[in-house]
């Protein structure tokens, strides 16, 4: 349903212009929404620590969660000491608004979600999650009083919490669809938003398609926003993956060529899946791909049903099967790489924002 839901959206038709008037309503009500917290009718929320916020105006995977990922790592090489707060996204319990839990490594996905488990795994660093994010952060500098620098992971919507300094990520297959807001179109939020954030991220190109990706979209920049955005706003990343290593066994990793005369199915419940099965192609695998809904909660009978020698399967997919004793299941970690000026960029603009305060 979501891959035909995103296809329709990448043209307009008949249902969508039914569906128009519904989208005006949803733009009003974030329109004033927006005035409201301008305005100091809701509560802005400034913390002690300045807030990054990493996110997007489509719906669906952007590459959001390696983003946070190279920027935690990135922030902790320049001497800061990072967390991360997200809402988290949960397929079996509907936890209460006041919830907040610290993730760890050993943090069931069901309870904290597979994305916010992911970055504490990899990163090792403090991550909190909770609907309310000011109470998530709260949380977090109270268990953690020398963190310096929050990550706000997909809280590019949620005003309540101040922040320094706002990265959206688009994906550059994707673009920006029809143009259009929920739900005749795949936005949460008009592009004129992207005027407003300090860096676009494009995933998908290398730094020098760049520019050839920013005139393909000027004029829909022009369109939507009265001064356009800037290539110097803009930065290009790939996700690179080279090797794999076993579910059960991760100190075990092997190249693709492990899986030369083997049977293979290629799985991801990933907003962009097709992502992941293009880097195996590239890596030049055979295999048969199956795709489940984003954030699908695995089981067992996920894995016994598919008749295979090996099962290929994204990191965040991993985190949901860790417990599974099934030796035919490898992993494929992918690393953000983005233009190299992006992390010195940003540094220069937090310290510029400390200065102030």
């Amino acid at each position: 349903m979501a891959d035909w839901f995103q296809k329709e959206w990448a043209r307009n038709s008949l249902w969508q212009i039914i569906l128009r008037p519904i989208s005006w309503l949803y733009f009003a009500i974030i329109s004033v929404r927006n005035v409201f917290y301008e305005l100091g009718v809701f509560k802005v929320t400034t913390l002690r620590v300045p807030v990054v916020v990493v996110g997007n105006i489509n719906v669906g995977g952007t590459g959001k969660t390696p983003v946070v990922i190279y920027v935690v790592e990135g922030l902790r090489l320049l001497g800061f000491k990072p967390g991360v707060i997200s809402r988290g996204y949960t397929t079996t319990n509907k936890t209460p608004k006041q919830f907040v839990s610290e993730v760890t490594a050993f943090s069931s996905p069901d309870i904290v979600g597979d994305e916010p488990l992911l970055i504490a795994t990899r990163c090792q660093c403090p991550v909190f999650v909770g609907q309310n994010r000011v109470q998530a952060a709260s949380s977090l500098l109270v268990a953690y009083p020398d963190c310096d620098i929050l990550i706000s992971d997909d809280g590019l919507q949620h005003k309540a919490l101040a922040r320094q300094f706002e990265i959206v990520v688009v994906d550059e297959q994707k673009g920006f669809g029809n143009q259009t807001l929920l739900p005749a179109g795949p936005l949460r939020e008009p592009i004129s938003r992207l005027a407003k954030v300090n860096m676009v991220i494009v995933n998908g190109i290398e730094k020098q398609e760049l520019a050839a990706f920013y005139e393909k979209n000027l004029t829909v920049f022009h369109r939507h926003m009265p001064h356009a955005l800037k290539m110097h706003q803009m930065f290009a990343m790939q996700l690179v993956g080279h090797s794999f290593y076993s579910l059960n066994r991760p100190e075990q990793r092997v190249t693709a060529d492990y899986f030369l005369n083997k049977s293979v199915v290629a799985i991801a419940g990933i907003g962009n899946p097709a992502r992941f099965f293009n880097q195996l192609k590239r890596m030049k695998i055979d295999y048969v791909s199956k795709s489940f809904k984003d954030h699908h909660d695995f089981l067992l009978q996920d894995l016994v049903a598919i008749k295979a020698d090996i099962i290929l399967m994204t990191e965040k997919d991993a985190v949901k099967c860790r417990h599974f004793d099934d030796a035919r299941c490898w992993v494929m970690p992918v690393d953000a790489t983005i233009t190299p000026d992006f992390l010195s960029t940003m540094n220069n603009a937090i310290q510029s924002t400390n200065s102030v305060h």
